[in-house]
């Protein structure tokens, strides 16, 4: 299985989208700064996210970025699809030509395991991840550091 940064960023990135969405469209500044990903990186990510239609982008103040639907309905899985990772732990992409265009020993092994995995991110949506209690605890720990760091920017005049 070959998940990159590309599909972490991107799963971390649409769970702090869900916590904070509650009160309206959520910067990628914000997430940026509460998730300690590059803005850049952000905004690549979220591009694909919105043509895949699991986010939706508004603009002006107040603008940035929302669900396309509720945290139940968006599994793992269509995140990390959305940014073109996959979960397929074959040698030869699920072709079957692993050993000099013949399948090899243990196709079916690496390809049963990645099936389990796909099932697995299937079957956990955002709503199921907001619900943890060990994801509520980070969550509300970013959200303190990231309203010290701003009163602190605040009060240096920056």
């Amino acid at each position: 299985m070959k998940l990159t940064t590309k599909g972490r960023y991107a799963v971390t990135a649409m769970l702090d989208l869900s916590l904070h969405s509650k009160s309206g469209p959520v910067s990628l500044a914000d997430i940026s700064e509460r998730q300690d990903i590059s803005l850049s990186y952000l905004e690549q990510l979220f591009s694909k996210l919105r043509k895949r239609g699991l986010v939706v982008s508004m603009r002006g103040p107040g603008g940035g970025y929302s669900l396309s639907r509720t945290p139940s309905e968006i599994a793992m899985s269509s995140i990390i699809l959305a940014v073109d990772e996959n979960v397929d732990v074959t040698n030869c992409g699920g072709s079957g030509d692993c050993q000099q265009t013949k399948r090899c020993l243990t196709h079916d092994l690496w390809a049963d395991l990645s099936g389990r995995i796909q099932s697995f991110l299937d079957d956990i949506t955002l709503e199921d991840m907001m619900s943890r209690k060990e994801v509520l605890e980070v969550a509300a720990r970013q959200d303190t550091k990231a309203v010290k760091e701003a009163t602190l920017h605040n009060l240096s005049g920056c």
